[in-house]
């Protein structure tokens, strides 16, 4: 009986030794071929949340809200200039004075004509008296068969011929009154004074010079240019995949070149409605088109001065601890089982490798807005995965299933 229980435990002992050998070897062909597996070495992070502020940049002048320029309405020497470059002005102030005497001459000519149409008229209108008078008189004697129709017809004449002599003289006076108002309105244009409050930031002519007004092939003179400095603009061109984004009162900061260590601040106050024109002669092209924004700075300062070349950031959305992944990690791919003939949009779908026991798998996420290089993911993924963030090659060449291992970066290497 005992050969039969140490039988039975030698047995028992046997099965156990070959039961942990079968475990090591399977561990150990495991581990065989988990190396011959390739791995792929990409950089991995985890989804969190943070403040995001997405910004469209764009480039363009300081303006004056206000920026008027003198031209010549008549043409004239320019015989005095009251102002210089830089100098401040009040609505009202004198500016320049034309040579006159030309105007003047003509007015004084106009007025002496009204004068002696004015006694014409008295003369017409004493012949016209007369000539009424007597043609009354000779109706009442051809009443009484006393004259013959010709004498009375002969009167009639008469006094038609006055009346129009009369009126004829009245539009003389008229004509001449009229040329008197534009005479006396282009006199009015030999002067000019200061429209707004302002600052002469240019000033083109030099006493002696003439100036000559403008026609539909040149352009007058453009003597002086006065500009509200208290208000002033920055004028950018925004791209049209940019520009839809942008809003009214959206908030700005303002860089401007000469002062780079100052930032404005400014709200949108005027978007453009239609694309700028590039090419040559208004022909449209193919090239992207830029839209005009103007962006009105809060408090500019005094130095800042007409021309200089600014650039703004213009805040078009914000989100407070939004869930967010780097834009790198995303990547586009086709979607199984998609139709060949579906249009690209249906066909493709975007997303991210989450990382998950050291494979990775891909995750189509839906997205919000962009902050700097950070994007928000609205649906897809949670706080905490872990995510492939690159590099490029590397994620383009992922599929599901594939064994990936961190790169060691900068910031996980030991000091």
């Amino acid at each position: 009986m005992s050969e039969k229980v140490s039988f039975f435990k030698r047995r028992k002992k046997l099965l156990i030794v070959l039961a942990v050998l079968a475990v090591l070897g399977a561990i150990v062909i495991g581990n065989l071929r988990s190396r011959r597996e390739k791995t792929v070495k990409v950089t991995i992070d985890k989804v969190k949340k943070q403040d995001l502020t997405s910004i469209i940049s764009a480039s363009g002048e300081i303006k004056p809200k206000k920026n008027i320029n003198i031209s010549a309405q008549v043409p004239g020497r320019i015989i005095k200039i009251g102002v210089v470059e830089g100098q401040e002005v009040k609505a009202g102030d004198f500016l320049l004075k034309l040579d006159s005497a030309q105007y003047e001459a003509i007015a004084d000519r106009d007025q002496n004509f009204i004068r002696a149409a004015n006694a014409d008229r008295i003369q017409a209108e004493a012949r016209l008296k007369r000539d009424k008078n007597s043609f009354d008189r000779l109706q009442q004697l051809f009443d009484d068969n006393l004259i013959s129709k010709e004498q009375l017809e002969s009167a009639k004449a008469q006094y038609d011929v006055s009346v129009a002599q009369t009126n004829a003289i009245e539009f003389q006076i008229k004509q001449a009154e009229a040329s008197l108002k534009s005479t006396m309105d282009n006199l009015t244009k030999t002067t000019y004074n200061s429209p707004i409050d302002g600052v002469i930031t240019s000033l083109q002519v030099e006493e002696g010079e003439v100036a000559i007004i403008g026609t539909m092939n040149n352009p007058g003179t453009v003597m002086l240019t006065i500009a509200d400095l208290s208000v002033m603009e920055v004028e950018v061109e925004v791209d049209e995949t940019d520009v839809i984004g942008v809003a009214l009162a959206q908030q700005a900061k303002i860089r401007v070149d000469a002062l780079p260590d100052t930032i404005f601040e400014g709200k949108v106050t005027e978007i453009g409605s239609s694309a700028l024109q590039q090419a040559a002669g208004g022909l449209s092209t193919q090239e992207s088109k830029d839209f005009k924004v103007v962006v009105t700075l809060d408090n500019p300062a005094r130095k800042l001065k007409p021309g200089l070349s600014a650039s703004a950031d213009i805040i078009v959305a914000e989100k407070t601890q939004a869930l967010a992944v780097p834009i790198s990690s995303l990547v586009l791919r086709e979607k199984e089982g998609a139709a060949k003939d579906a249009p690209a949009a249906a066909r493709e779908e975007e997303g991210v490798f989450t990382v998950e026991a050291g494979r990775v798998k891909f995750a189509p996420v839906g997205k919000g807005i962009t902050g700097g290089m950070m994007i928000e993911i609205t649906s897809g993924l949670k706080e905490g995965q872990e995510i492939v963030t690159g590099p490029y090659a590397s994620l383009r060449e992922l599929k599901d299933g594939v064994l990936v291992k961190a790169e060691e970066t900068k910031e996980t290497k030991t000091p």
